[in-house]
């Protein structure tokens, strides 16, 4: 069966940037009924609780129709915050990125300021419920949104960073200004993380 990770911090470890409560109803309330809802629906499919999430929502065509869409939602939800979760982390002194990833974003983006402010617009523009991603895509870097529970690896591509925009994961402490909530994010982004995917492509 799939399970709820464990969250790489404390709840309170991204505050002032995301508050404590939104962390704790985040990870414990919604991503907890993910992965239920995901294990519910796969109850009479052994073989597809023994799968990979990443494989389920790569391979939604192998699916039975009568539980497609419930798959995609939820195992697409579970693979996409089992992600979120880590590539953020305790505010520290690294706010951008270094090595190869930095230079790869030079050179897709122009500049780090340049990649920041299109990923913000993609993100406040996005309509409705979502995720704002940095993939590879045929070996180049690119911004992508994808509605509700979808993921850049349904079309085969591989993520290095997400973020959530559905008013659960900023609605407490941010209401309405999502600007607000992506701008306090970039605080918290765990460089690092990010840096370690990537280095694992190349």
């Amino acid at each position: 069966m799939f399970t709820l990770p464990d969250l790489p911090y404390n709840y309170n470890a991204l505050e002032p940037f995301i508050d404590e409560k939104t962390m704790q109803l985040h990870h414990d309330a919604h991503h907890a009924v993910y992965v239920k809802n995901l294990n519910d629906v796969l109850a009479n499919f052994p073989d597809l609780l023994d799968a990979n999430v990443e494989d389920l929502i790569k391979n939604l065509g192998k699916i039975p129709e009568e539980i497609r869409t419930k798959v995609r939602n939820n195992g697409g939800q579970h693979a996409n915050h089992s992600l979120f979760w880590v590539i953020m982390a305790a505010p520290s002194q690294q706010n951008i990125p270094s090595g190869n990833l930095l230079d790869e974003i030079n050179k897709n983006f122009e500049s780090f300021d340049k990649f920041k402010d299109k990923f913000t617009s993609s993100a406040v523009a996005l309509f409705g419920s979502g995720w704002i991603w940095l993939n590879v895509n045929d070996g180049r870097l690119e911004i992508s949104t994808t509605p509700n529970g979808d993921s850049p690896i349904m079309q085969g591509k591989v993520s290095l960073l997400n973020l959530d925009v559905w008013e659960h994961a900023y609605y407490l402490k941010y209401q309405n200004k999502r600007k607000d909530y992506v701008d306090a994010w970039w605080s918290v982004v765990n460089w690092k993380e990010v840096e370690k995917r990537f280095e694992k492509l190349i």
